[in-house]
């Protein structure tokens, strides 16, 4: 038997078969629940199968204290489903990272997503200590290592005793990535970084402004990094103009054109705010279709999670095909 037992029993997970097949891909998110809600996790996530590839599971929003990602994911897959696990560097050390990738495997759990998380100020937890031992590079790495050669990060093999073969991890792993903040060169740079430190895809921040995203979506191809990576627009689903005004003005690193705001304002006077949004959302879904470089789009309902079928046949993206 070879030495590293598991690598050529590795099956690839939904997500990476749909992105190495070449289609276009879909994905979404869903917000664990505040307490001990299966049936909520349940609810949410028939919403979403059959209609995506994959559904990213975030890792305590906002700084809140949510339902576990890894239970909420082995839900998923009990619907079903095909669970992205989320994981922040502000909440774990490096021992708990390693250890919670070594678990999602255990259970079946084939893609992960890696990401810094809203500080902590922003959530209910203010005197809760960041721990921030790592940062995203830092676990992206890792995570590549713990599957090729199969060691931790301390250098440790994966494997019980030396006289067992070494069980490697293996996910499809991505990161996060924004197009939309200065200086584009500084995001073109890390965005490389990335790449290197074994990304195998980038959910992009909110695309609301489609010519900043065609701009920078020519500097990646110019540096050829499209070729080394997938990347998907991020996609939000904003049904009011109160929720666009608190991304403008709150959430750093967004950018809203005024065109948007005045259609969800006139929207707003005839009560149609919901149907509007549905229809933004769809039109800079096949805008990013036509991106030379784009991948997929990641779509994030705020919770609406039966809005992202209406949203997807508008926007021309169903039936899914069978990957």
């Amino acid at each position: 038997m070879d030495e590293i037992s598991k690598m050529s029993e590795y099956k690839p997970s939904r997500l990476e078969r749909a992105i190495r097949s070449g289609q276009f891909v879909v994905t979404s998110e869903l917000g664990p629940p505040k307490c001990a809600d299966a049936e909520y996790v349940r609810r949410k996530t028939d919403c979403l199968v059959g209609r995506v590839e994959a559904i990213n599971v975030t890792d305590n929003q906002g700084a809140n204290v949510r339902m576990c990602n890894w239970a909420t994911a082995l839900l998923i897959l009990e619907r079903g489903g095909e669970p992205v696990l989320q994981f922040t560097t502000r909440d774990r050390n490096r021992l708990a990272i390693q250890a919670d990738l070594i678990g999602a495997s255990a259970l079946g759990i084939k893609n992960a997503f890696v990401v810094s998380g809203d500080h902590i100020t922003l959530g209910l937890h203010r005197t809760a200590r960041q721990v921030s031992d790592v940062d995203p590079m830092h676990v992206l790495q890792m995570v590549k290592r713990m599957a090729n050669p199969g060691v931790l990060d301390s250098g440790e093999e994966l494997r019980n005793s030396p006289k067992q073969p070494i069980q490697p991890v293996r996910f499809f792993i991505g990161a996060a990535e924004n197009p939309f903040s200065d200086p584009q060169e500084f995001r073109i740079m890390r965005l490389a970084k990335k790449i290197a430190a074994g990304a195998d895809f980038i959910q992009t921040q909110c695309v609301f402004d489609i010519e900043r995203f065609r701009e920078f979506m020519a500097e990646v191809r110019n540096k050829g990094l499209h070729e080394k990576v997938a990347i998907l627009g991020g996609i939000v689903l904003a049904r009011t103009v109160g929720a666009l005004t608190f991304m403008k003005t709150r959430v750093p690193g967004i950018s809203i054109p005024e065109e948007i705001m005045q259609r969800m304002e006139r929207a707003k006077e005839q009560k149609r705010s919901e149907e509007e949004g549905i229809a933004i959302a769809a039109e800079l879904i096949q805008q990013c279709r036509k991106i030379e470089g784009v991948r997929g789009v990641h779509l994030i309902t705020l919770e609406r999670e039966e809005l992202a079928e209406p949203t997807l046949q508008k926007a021309g993206l169903l039936p899914r095909p069978d990957f």
